[in-house]
C-alpha cells in the first residue's frame, strides 16, 4: 500500500489513527503492529511471514547477545543475526544477480529463481542490523517485549522507504513518546507537503521521464532534458516519502531523523551525500566505514574502505551493475575531492555548484537505467554519442510541455521559499497573515492530490525497484 493512495489515505490512515488513540497507553504498540503488518500484508501478503519469523528470531537472538555481552558466545550470536540477516536480503534480492552473472562467466545456463522482492527489505533488513549490533556494543538494552521489537521493525510509517530508523534513535520512544495536539498538527502539515512534492511534482516529472522513455527521435537536448526531470523525480518522490514517513511519526508520537536536507545546493560531492538519504550514509559510516577503521589507517586502507562502503551503497540499491559503477563512480569523486581538487573548489562557489550539478547528473544518468549497457547508452547520449541530433522534435515538444514544472520542481529543491518565511519571522503582521493561509492552503493542496489520485493519474514510486 502506498501512502500516495486512496485507500491509504482514506481508509487505512483514519483507522489507524482510531484505534491508535482509543486504546489506553499500554496497548498502542500493539496497534502500531497489527496495523503495520496490515499495512505490508496488503501489497505482500506471503512475506508478512518472513517479516514475523524474522522479528522472533532477532528478538531471540538479541536477548541471547545480551545475556552473553562480554563472553565470545554473544559474539557468536551478533554473527549469526547479521548472517542470517543478509543471507534473506541476499537471497531474496540478489541471487538472481549472481546466477546471471555465474552463467555468464562459465557459459552455463543455471534457472534463474525468479524470487519476487520483498517490499522494503533492504530497509528494515539494515533496522534489525543496527538493533543487533548495537545491542551487542551495549550502546542499547535488548527488547524483552516482543510486541515493541515487532512495532520498531515493522512500523509502517517508515517500513516501505525510510528513513532508516535505528533503535537507539527510537528505543526511549517505543515506550514514552509524547502526543500533542502541535505535535499532530505539525504532522498532518509535514505529510500534506510530503504528499505533494510526490504526486504533484514527482508524478508529473515521471510523465516526461516515460515520454522521453516512449519517443522515438531522440536528441543530446532530450538526453539531459530527461536526467534532470529524472533527478527532480527521484528526489521528489523519495524526499516527499520521507517527508510523510515523518509526518506520520509525529502524529504518532515519534520524531524521526530528517533524511533530506536541499542536497542540489550542495558546493561539493561529500556535502550532497551528507545533505542526500542521510540515514543511509551514516548508516554505513556508523555500521561499515567507522568499523573497518574509517580515516584512520594508512592511505591504501582508506582507500580500501572508501571503495567498499561505496561498493555496498551501490549495491544496496539494487542487483546490476549500473548501482554498483553508480556506487564505486562517487568513490571516485569523493577520493578526487579529498585529495586534490577540494583546493580549486573552495576558490568559486559558482563553480563548484555547477561541478556538483554536474556530476550528480551523470550519476542519475547511470542510476536511472535498468542495466549497465542501458546506462552507457544514457551517458553516451548526454554527449551525442552514436551520432544523435543536437535537438528535436520530441525535445522541443517536451520542453514546452513540462518547462514550467521543471522550473517550480527546481525552486522548490532549494531553501528558498523557507528562507523568505525566516526573513519575515519577527514581522507579526506577516506571520499572521502565514498563519491564516497555511491551513486553506494544507486543504487546497489536499483536494489537488486526492483529485490526482482519484483520476487514476501516473502513480510510480521508484524505490520500490531497490
Amino acid at each position: 500500500m502506498l501512502f500516495s493512495s486512496i485507500p491509504f489515505l482514506y481508509y487505512f490512515l483514519p483507522l489507524v489513527l482510531l484505534f491508535y488513540f482509543a486504546v489506553p497507553k499500554a496497548l498502542k504498540n500493539t496497534v502500531l503492529l497489527l496495523f503495520s503488518l496490515s499495512f505490508y500484508a496488503w501489497g505482500e501478503p506471503m512475506y508478512v511471514f518472513l517479516m514475523i519469523a524474522t522479528v522472533g528470531v532477532n528478538y531471540i537472538l538479541g536477548l541471547l547477545i545480551e545475556k552473553f555481552r562480554g563472553k565470545t558466545l554473544s559474539k557468536i550470536f551478533v554473527i549469526l543475526s547479521v548472517a542470517l540477516s543478509l543471507a534473506v536480503l541476499g537471497y531474496f534480492k540478489y541471487a538472481d544477480f549472481f546466477i546471471e552473472n555465474f552463467n555468464a562467466v562459465t557459459g552455463l545456463s543455471v534457472k534463474l529463481l525468479n524470487i519476487a522482492l520483498p517490499i522494503g527489505i533492504s530497509f528494515y533488513t539494515f533496522q534489525i542490523l543496527s538493533y543487533t549490533v548495537d545491542v551487542y556494543r551495549g550502546t542499547v538494552k535488548a527488547q524483552k517485549n516482543p510486541i515493541t521489537l515487532g512495532a520498531y521493525i515493522s512500523l509502517f510509517p517508515q517500513l516501505i522507504a525510510g528513513p532508516i530508523v535505528r533503535y537507539s534513535d527510537v528505543e526511549k520512544q517505543l515506550n514514552e513518546r509524547t502526543h500533542s495536539f502541535d505535535k499532530f498538527s505539525l504532522g498532518i502539515r509535514r505529510f500534506i507537503f510530503g504528499l505533494s512534492k510526490k504526486i504533484i511534482l514527482a508524478n508529473t516529472l515521471g510523465e516526461l521521464c516515460e515520454a522521453f522513455n516512449m519517443a522515438s527521435d531522440k536528441s543530446v537536448l532530450f538526453y539531459w532534458l530527461y536526467v534532470i526531470a529524472f533527478m527532480l523525480q527521484i528526489y521528489f518522490d523519495f524526499s516527499g516519502y520521507s517527508d510523510m514517513a515523518i509526518g506520520l511519526g509525529k502524529m504518532l508520537g515519534f520524531d524521526f531523523m530528517e533524511n533530506f536536507r536541499y542536497p542540489f545546493i550542495s558546493r561539493s560531492i561529500s556535502e550532497f551525500w551528507r545533505r542526500w538519504h542521510i540515514s543511509l550514509g551514516s548508516w554505513f559510516r556508523d555500521y561499515v566505514y567507522i568499523p573497518m577503521g574509517g580515516n584512520r589507517v594508512k592511505k591504501l586502507r582508506l582507500l580500501l574502505n572508501i571503495f567498499t562502503v561505496w561498493f555496498l551503497t551501490g549495491f544496496w540499491h539494487g542487483a546490476e551493475w549500473n548501482f554498483i559503477i553508480w556506487g564505486v563512480y562517487f568513490a571516485i569523486l569523493l577520493l578526487a575531492e579529498k585529495y586534490f581538487l577540494s583546493k580549486y573548489l573552495e576558490k568559486s562557489k559558482v563553480i563548484n555548484h555547477i561541478y556538483v550539478l554536474f556530476f550528480v547528473a551523470i550519476s542519475f544518468a547511470i542510476f536511472s537505467a535498468d542495466g549497465f549497457k542501458e546506462a552507457m547508452n544514457v551517458v553516451g547520449g548526454m554527449f551525442g554519442a552514436g551520432s544523435i541530433p543536437f535537438i528535436s522534435g520530441s525535445f522541443i515538444y517536451n520542453l514546452r510541455n513540462y518547462g514550467g514544472v521543471i522550473i517550480i520542481a527546481i525552486l522548490c529543491a532549494t531553501p528558498l521559499f523557507v528562507k523568505i518565511k525566516e526573513r519575515f519571522d519577527n514581522n507579526r503582521k506577516v506571520n499572521l497573515i502565514f498563519n491564516i493561509l497555511e491551513i486553506p492552503f494544507l486543504m487546497f493542496l489536499l483536494v489537488v492530490t486526492t483529485a490526482y489520485l482519484a483520476d487514476g493519474s501516473f502513480n510510480p514510486f521508484l524505490y520500490f525497484r531497490f
